[in-house]
């Protein structure tokens, strides 16, 4: 996947104030909304194809995030910029010992050739300890995402310290919750304010939304990846 790097002009970007307010007035502000997904469609189309959820929702944030430069940001070499695309990093839960450890999956726009990438690194490193896996560091353009889907939660707040620099987004999701047939599913994003407006969420919210309510339109066939 090209994973290029564009340099910001500040001279044209439109949100060149709002950026050097939250960063040279306000400092640095670091915020997380808690929000609600509709999973339904999504759980049941995954469940019908055999299908594992957790690749599935890398996929689509790490597709969402990809279609806005707000999500994208990030500082090289003391420069602005955005890249391309993002890596989805994200911890893995060792039944052994109950730690964790942290792996990394390169994006692919193409859902199949996502998965099974996924599939291979589990293959590969799913097995290592330590807090980051025998697959390495991951890239620079990578992104935190994680799921604690033994409990369901109303809100969730990250703090982050030194978090000038940082302005890749942060998603945590939480267990699934049945009511009436319809299956929900926690959101926690965190942004920094200085990449990230609440608008831009709401715009990230509605892609993200949509396709999970229409898996037809990225699922290609109904093979089972992961056999």
């Amino acid at each position: 996947m090209n994973t290029d790097f564009h340099i910001i002009d500040m001279e044209t970007w439109p949100r060149a104030q709002t950026y050097t307010y939250f960063t040279e007035t306000v400092s640095t502000l670091i915020y997380s909304i808690s929000i609600t997904m509709d999973v339904t469609i999504l759980r049941n189309t995954l469940k019908s194809k055999g299908l594992k959820f957790f690749p599935t929702y890398l996929y689509l944030v790490t597709r969402a995030i990809r279609k806005q430069k707000e999500f994208l940001m990030a500082i090289q070499d003391d420069v602005l910029g955005y890249w391309d695309c993002r890596a989805p990093f994200y911890p893995i839960l060792h039944e052994d010992d109950k730690t964790i450890t942290f792996l990394w999956t390169e994006y692919d726009d193409d859902f199949e050739a996502f998965y099974k990438i996924y599939i291979s690194d589990m293959a590969q490193h799913g097995e290592s300890h330590g807090i980051m896996s025998s697959k390495g560091t991951p890239p620079s353009n990578n992104y935190i995402i994680a799921c604690s889907p033994w409990f369901t939660f109303n809100s969730l707040s990250m703090h982050l310290q030194n978090a000038k620099n940082y302005y890749a987004p942060i998603f945590e999701s939480g267990g699934f919750t049945e009511v009436n047939g319809i299956i929900t599913m926690p959101l926690s994003i965190t942004v920094n304010h200085a990449a990230v407006d609440g608008y831009h969420i709401k715009i990230f919210l509605d892609e993200l939304q949509w396709t999970m309510n229409h898996p037809e339109e990225w699922i290609k066939g109904a093979e089972v990846y992961h056999k």
